[in-house]
């Protein structure tokens, strides 16, 4: 199975982070992570790199519940940052709200919701859905 180039991973959850690094590095989902800890972080790094025309992730893991700037702040500053290229985004929460869910849905930009923990059967889902086969 293919990889891709760049995941980006938005949580301030330590430990979950550690795990899916873990799972992603088993099922080789990527070549390389960018991992923050809250929206405000991501968005002012995806900003700098947007305008310095450097590599975008190409799948975000964003978490809802988060300090400073959560998942729903940056979803919502993000989506209205012109980029070059379409940047998966799926919501990894651990909120079974339904609320949530629906909301997610209603964002054009937004790829799935996947409540926690994530699965490496789930990484693995990703990857066939979002890299394109030679």
């Amino acid at each position: 199975m293919k990889n891709i180039d760049l995941a980006c991973i938005i949580d301030d959850d330590q430990i979950f982070i550690y795990g899916i690094k873990r799972a992603m590095e088993l099922v080789d989902f990527c070549k390389s992570f960018l991992i923050y800890n809250d929206g405000q972080e991501a968005l002012d790094s995806l900003k700098s790199i947007i305008s310095a025309n450097e590599k975008l992730p190409d799948i975000i893991l964003l978490d809802l519940n988060m300090p400073i700037l959560d998942g729903w702040q940056f979803l919502d500053e993000f989506i209205n940052i012109p980029v070059s290229k379409k940047v998966h985004i799926y919501i990894v929460s651990s909120s079974v709200d339904p609320k949530d869910i629906l909301k997610a849905k209603s964002y054009e930009a937004v790829s799935n919701y996947i409540v926690k923990p994530i699965t490496m059967d789930k990484l693995k889902d990703i990857l066939e859905k979002e890299v394109e086969p030679n």
